[in-house]
């Protein structure tokens, strides 16, 4: 009986070392598998960090391309009236004030008068009128009202010319109908894009019967 209890413990011993070998090959797989999968995550990680890296450039690179085509715009802005609007002037003068041969026709004049500087797109000097134009990006309501203080104060900047009529045109390249409404009734003409060139919204603001 002691032999058979003997072989018995001794395989029931077996059978738990099998099984602990079993476990323990099961575990060095899974050991191993998670391993394999960290590996494979860091990899992931690694090529997530190296797009992540790709994209930071690719949008530092486009924000530079798209500074500079901002910058390009606003270059073409500024020079908005010598390109666009400034030819077109003369003939304005020509349509509104009968002034065929202006003995002035300037862009971008600076004004020193005293301790004051001033600044003006555009002027057409005429023998009985003078034309002043600004233009702007987008026409705000405020600035018809800060344009007409500016043609009002003309004749003491430039007292050479205090006897001539004195004539505001606001151009943009579109105009909303509001704001044409406003300058009409501030007797300030406005000139936007038509289907082939620059034109008087409202003719009818600088009229001398106006």
């Amino acid at each position: 009986m002691a032999t058979a209890a003997l072989r018995y413990e001794v395989d029931e011993l077996r059978d738990f070392l099998k099984e602990l070998s079993h476990q323990s090959m099961r575990t060095e797989l899974s050991v191993n598998r998670l391993s394999q999968e960290m590996r494979e995550f860091k990899d992931e990680m690694r090529e997530f960090k190296d797009e992540m890296r790709d994209f930071k450039d690719e949008t530092r690179r486009d924000r530079q391309r798209m500074n500079k085509q901002w910058g390009d715009l606003a270059n073409r802005l500024g020079t908005l009236v010598e390109d666009i609007v400034a030819p077109n002037l003369p003939r304005v003068a020509a349509e509104l004030l009968d002034c065929l041969s202006p003995s002035l026709f300037a862009v971008r004049v600076v004004r020193h008068w005293g301790e004051e500087t001033r600044e003006y797109d555009a002027l057409v000097v005429c023998e009985d009128a003078v034309l002043i134009n600004e233009t702007k990006s987008k026409l705000q309501p405020a600035h018809v009202d800060a344009f007409v203080a500016k043609l009002e104060e003309f004749p003491r900047i430039f007292p050479e010319y205090a006897g001539r009529r004195v004539v505001g045109v606001l151009a943009s390249l579109a105009c909303e109908a509001g704001v044409v409404a406003l300058a009409t009734r501030r007797g300030v003409a406005v000139m936007a894009m038509g289907e082939e060139t620059m034109h008087v919204l409202n003719p009818e603001a600088v009229r001398p019967d106006a």
